[in-house]
């Protein structure tokens, strides 16, 4: 049984909320999601596969989180397409991956918003993004996640 626990690291007083876990030899994975208790669930799925994560809760404006993104230099991005039940995910995205510093980031969307995916899939498949409906098992992200880092030659 696999117990959600609140990530280590947490910046205090920022927030922002932020969590840094893991060390700096491990993976990095930078989760994007406005609801705290998925971003705790990708903490502990991922932690527990070896990773090192940072979560945001997507509270602070898309030019300052790509700023933060740009500075942590994550491996890999999974985001959510909805945030506050806007677009800001596929906004955010396109941000990404128009950024010279980060366009070459692989990410993989994790969204419930299937009408949207389907709407956008020609979009995504050009930007070689990856997609994980929800609800998902872990096993889907994971190869999900691993199809990514192939496709780019980084294993």
């Amino acid at each position: 049984m696999l117990a959600i626990a609140r990530a280590d690291g947490i910046e205090s007083g920022s927030g922002k909320s932020v969590a840094k876990t893991g060390n700096q030899n491990q993976r990095h994975i930078f989760v994007i999601n406005d609801t705290v208790a998925i971003l705790e669930l990708f903490t502990a799925l991922l932690e527990d596969e070896g990773y090192r994560v940072t979560t945001d809760g997507f509270e602070i404006e898309m030019v300052e989180l790509l700023s933060r993104v740009k500075a942590d230099r994550p491996d890999l991005v999974v985001l959510d397409f909805l945030i506050q039940d806007e677009g800001k995910g596929w906004q955010f995205l396109q941000m990404l991956k128009m950024d010279r510093d980060t366009r070459d980031i692989p990410v993989v969307v994790c969204t419930a918003a299937v009408k949207l995916v389907e709407d956008l899939q020609t979009h995504l498949d050009a930007m070689g993004v990856g997609v994980v409906l929800k609800p998902f098992d872990i096993d889907h992200l994971l190869a999900e996640i691993d199809k990514m880092w192939a496709s780019r030659g980084s294993d």
